[in-house]
């Protein structure tokens, strides 16, 4: 009899030590299994999407640009386009944005300064608002210009403008259909429009 009882305890000892090793393999298993799709998910975001991501950032900046110039030149309307220089700042790839942060970019504040002082005469006004950007990057707290500015905050930011541009420019266009059918409108629509397509791509990335 207490052989029996002793088989039964054996049994269910191993019984247990099955059991519980067979949770440790899953539970591995499963830990495994959540670093291969974080692996995933990096290299994704690395590769296809992070490269969208630099390159929509590019053209995002280009397009803010663009419409600077275009407000400075022929583009008649009441918006807060100045709106377009922090956003310049929030979305300039950091190529550009470093090297305007250095040396050459306190140059460049330098000589816009002293103009604006000396020579207000030569100073033309299309000049305020780049003389304004290269004072920004060159004069920004690290705390916006290396943590605000790499962040989704940042992004959430440039969306943010994008979008009031956006609906400002249908406003003063007197509508949705007038602001992409007028001949004058088209080009500023095209350009307000990739200024939203960057920080949209940017912040689902950030999500996933």
């Amino acid at each position: 009899m207490d052989k029996i009882v002793g088989r039964k305890k054996s049994y269910l000892a191993m019984k247990t030590d099955s059991v519980a090793a067979t949770e440790f393999i899953n539970s591995d298993l499963k830990e495994i299994g959540n670093a291969v799709k974080k692996l995933a998910n990096h290299a994704v975001k690395l590769g296809g999407l992070g490269f969208g991501t630099l390159f929509l950032k590019w053209l995002a900046s280009f397009a803010a640009i663009y419409l600077l110039i275009l407000d400075r030149t022929n583009w008649k309307t009441n918006i807060l386009t100045s709106l377009l220089i922090p956003y310049i700042f929030l979305s300039l790839p950091s190529l550009i944005f470093n090297l305007l942060r250095g040396e050459i970019g306190k140059w460049i504040a330098l000589i816009a300064v002293v103009l604006r002082l000396f020579f207000p005469s030569r100073f033309p006004d299309w000049l305020e608002a780049p003389g304004a950007l290269i004072l920004l990057i060159v004069v920004a707290p690290g705390f916006f210009a290396d943590t605000i500015r790499d962040s989704w905050i940042g992004t959430l930011i440039c969306l943010v403008i994008g979008c009031y541009l956006l609906q400002e420019h249908i406003r003063a266009s007197g509508g949705f259909r007038n602001s992409f059918t007028k001949s004058n409108g088209i080009s500023n629509s095209v350009g307000i429009v990739l200024l939203l397509v960057y920080p949209v791509w940017a912040l689902i990335l950030y999500i996933l």
